[in-house]
C-alpha cells in the first residue's frame, strides 16, 4: 500500500471482508467516518464498497445501478462472488488482472499489478505506452503494467466461482434536436433535474460550499445550480480587479446576493528566469500519485492533510457542451471532423515505429468507423479525455478532498450524452440552463466568445431575447511559462534522460527522431518532450522507488527577443 496509495502511510486506515474464495479491501486518507456510505458494510447478505461518493447515501443498496447518482466506482462481494462495475464517465476507475490462480480487482492499477505478479517485479506493457508519449494520457483501455486493464465505462465485471464475465452498456444514443421550444424545455427537464439531484445534499452543511468562480460557462452554472437548490455558497476568484473573470463573477455574486473573494495574484517585480524542481523530482511525484498514466508536463495537486470542506469548481463542464474534442472544431464538416479522431489516435506518426503505428491506428479504427462524427469524438471525451485522463490526475486531488463535481455525476453525464450533439455544441442547452436555475444572469455578458448559438442573432420583435455580450480573454502571466518555454538548461536535463535511455525507448519510438526532437538548444515541442521524459522514467524505474534527493533545481531563463 506504501507503494501504490500516494499519502503518508500514517493517514491510511482500511478494512478487510473474507468470504469463500473472495476477500475485499478497503482503504482511504479519510479521517473519520463522517461520510456515508462507510467503507465496506454488509447490506441483506452482500458486502458493498464505493469508491467515490454517492449523491444519496441511501442509493448504496441499488448499486450496480445506472440511475443510481454521483461520481463512484461500486465493489460488491459475497460467497464465491465478486462484482465491480464503472459508472458511465469510470472517472472513478477500476482495473483488473487474471493470472491462474487469482483474479484481482482495484482501484489503483499498480496495486492490482503488484497483487497479480507471482514475483516482486514490475512488467511494463511498452507498446501501450505509445499514446502516453502521443498525447500524455491513454486513448486506451489498456495501463503501463502488463496484464492490467481498465474496465470501460457503464460495465460490470462479474467473478463467480473463479469464472470472469463483463457486461457492458453502450453510451446513450442521443435523441434528434427538438424542433419547438416547447420541446426543447422538455428535453433539458431531466439534464436539470439531475444537477439539482447532485447539490440537494449539499443543503444541510454546517457551512457554505466554496465555489471558484470565473467569468466563463462551466462555473456560472454552478452558480445557478447552487441558486436555485437554496444550498448555501460563497464564491471566490482568482485575478486582479481589472480581469474580465473578477468583474463578470463580481456581476454574478451581486445579482445572487452571495459573499463574493477576489484573491489577486502576488506582484512580484518582473523575472528574467524563475527556479523550477528538477524534473525527476516532479516525476517521480506523478508517477506515484497517476501511475504513469499521466505526463509529468502536467501539474498534478499536491499532498496536503485531507478536508471534509466543500468545494466546487467547473471541472468536465465541456460534458453539457459536446466534448472538448468537438468544441475545438470551426469545420464541423465531415472530413475535418473524422482527421479530428485520426490525429487524436496518430499523432506524431514519424516519431514512431511501425508497430507503435499500427497499434495507434487500430485504436482508431472503431471510432473511425462511427458514422456520427460528433458522437465519436464526444464519446471519446468521454472514454479517454474524462475517463482515462481525468480519472489519473483527479488522483491528486482526492489526496485533499472529495469536491463535488456536478458535471462527473453518472446521471448527469448520462442525461447529457442523451441530447443531440450538434445542440449541445452550440451552447443553447446550457445557456438555457443558466436561466432556467437562475433567470436574473440573463444580461449579465459572458467571458471569451460570444454564445455559439447567438452569434448573429439579432431582435425579431421588441419582447424577443437576445443573450447579453462578452468580454475578450484577457491574456496574463508574462506571456511566458516554463513548460512551454523551457530553456536550454531544462532541455539538457530532458534531452539527457531520454537519450540516454532510448533503449528502454525503442520498442515504440524512432531513435533518429527522438534525436532530432532533442537537436536545438531548447526543445520546440516541449509537451512532447515531457511525455517522452516521463514514459523514460518510469521503463527505467524511477517509481516504485525512494524519493529521488539532492537534486537542484533548474534555472529557466525568459526567452529573449
Amino acid at each position: 500500500m506504501e507503494s501504490a496509495f500516494p499519502v503518508p502511510a500514517e493517514v491510511i486506515r482500511g478494512r478487510e471482508w473474507h468470504g469463500r474464495g473472495v476477500s475485499l479491501f478497503s482503504w482511504t486518507n479519510e479521517p473519520d467516518d463522517s461520510r456515508q456510505p462507510e467503507l465496506i458494510k454488509e447490506y441483506d447478505g452482500r458486502v458493498i464498497g464505493v469508491n467515490g461518493h454517492l449523491a444519496d447515501p441511501r442509493d448504496v443498496t441499488l448499486l450496480p445501478g445506472e440511475a443510481v447518482g454521483g461520481c463512484f466506482s461500486a465493489w460488491i462481494a459475497r460467497d464465491g462472488e465478486l462484482a465491480a462495475s464503472t459508472a458511465i464517465n469510470r472517472v472513478c476507475p477500476v482495473f483488473y488482472a487474471e493470472t491462474p490462480d487469482v483474479h484481482v480487482v482495484g482501484s489503483r492499477a499498480l496495486l492490482v499489478h503488484l497483487a497479480a505478479q507471482s514475483v516482486d517485479r514490475i512488467d511494463h506493457d511498452v507498446l501501450a505506452l505509445q499514446t502516453m508519449i502521443r498525447q500524455g494520457f491513454f486513448l486506451s483501455d489498456e495501463t503501463p503494467y502488463l496484464g492490467v486493464s481498465a474496465l470501460r465505462p457503464s460495465s460490470l465485471l462479474r467473478v463467480v466461482d473463479g469464472e470472469r464475465t463483463i457486461t457492458e452498456t453502450p453510451l446513450p444514443k442521443a435523441d434528434p434536436m427538438p424542433e419547438s421550444g416547447r420541446r426543447k424545455r422538455a428535453a433539458i427537464d431531466e439534464l436539470a433535474d439531475a444537477l439539482v439531484a447532485t447539490v440537494a445534499p449539499l443543503r444541510g452543511l454546517g457551512e457554505p460550499v466554496n465555489l471558484a468562480l470565473t467569468g466563463g460557462r462551466d462555473t456560472r452554472i454552478l452558480a445557478a445550480l447552487l441558486h436555485a437548490a437554496q444550498v448555501p455558497f460563497r464564491v471566490t476568484t482568482n485575478g486582479l480587479d481589472t480581469h474580465p473573470d473578477v468583474i463578470i463573477a463580481r456581476r454574478i455574486a451581486e445579482k445572487l446576493r452571495v459573499e463574493h473573494t477576489v484573491i489577486a495574484p502576488p506582484q512580484t517585480a518582473e523575472k528574467d528566469a524563475v527556479l523550477v524542481e528538477h524534473p525527476l523530482s516532479r516525476a517521480w511525484e506523478t508517477l506515484r500519485t497517476c501511475e504513469g498514466m499521466t505526463s509529468a508536463y502536467e501539474t498534478i495537486v499536491s499532498y496536503l492533510p485531507y478536508s471534509g470542506k466543500p468545494t466546487m469548481s467547473g471541472q468536465s463542464g465541456e460534458t453539457l457542451r459536446a466534448g472538448s474534442l468537438n468544441l475545438l472544431q470551426t469545420d464541423l464538416g465531415d472530413k475535418a471532423l473524422l482527421r479530428r479522431i485520426t490525429t487524436t489516435f496518430v499523432k506524431d506518426e514519424k516519431l514512431f515505429t511501425a508497430a507503435a503505428n499500427e497499434h495507434a491506428r487500430e485504436l482508431a479504427r472503431p471510432w473511425q468507423a462511427r458514422e456520427n462524427r460528433l458522437e465519436a469524438l464526444d464519446h471519446i471525451y468521454i472514454w479517454y479525455k474524462v475517463g482515462r485522463w481525468q480519472a489519473s490526475a483527479r488522483a491528486g486531488a482526492l489526496r485533499r478532498g472529495d469536491p463535488v463535481r456536478p458535471f462527473l455525476d453518472n446521471r448527469v453525464a448520462r442525461a447529457a450524452l442523451s441530447l443531440d450533439q450538434g445542440w449541445r455544441l452550440s451552447e443553447e442547452v446550457i445557456y438555457s440552463l443558466i436561466l432556467r436555475f437562475a433567470p436574473q444572469l440573463r444580461d449579465v455578458p459572458i467571458e471569451g466568445k460570444p454564445w455559439r448559438f447567438a452569434e448573429g442573432l439579432k431582435k425579431r420583435w421588441p419582447w424577443s431575447h437576445v443573450p447579453a455580450g462578452h468580454l475578450p480573454t484577457v491574456k496574463t502571466g508574462g506571456g511566458w511559462s516554463w513548460r512551454t518555454s523551457p530553456g536550454p538548461a531544462l532541455t539538457d536535463v530532458l534531452r539527457e534522460q531520454v537519450l540516454g535511455s532510448l533503449d528502454a525507448l525503442t520498442p515504440i519510438v524512432n531513435p533518429d527522431e527522438v534525436r532530432a526532437l532533442f537537436a536545438d538548444p531548447v526543445v520546440k515541442k516541449p509537451a512532447l518532450a515531457w511525455h517522452l521524459y516521463t514514459v523514460s522514467t518510469l521503463l527505467t524505474g524511477l517509481y516504485p522507488g525512494k524519493r529521488p534527493e539532492g537534486l537542484e533545481e533548474i534555472t529557466v531563463s525568459r526567452p529573449s527577443a
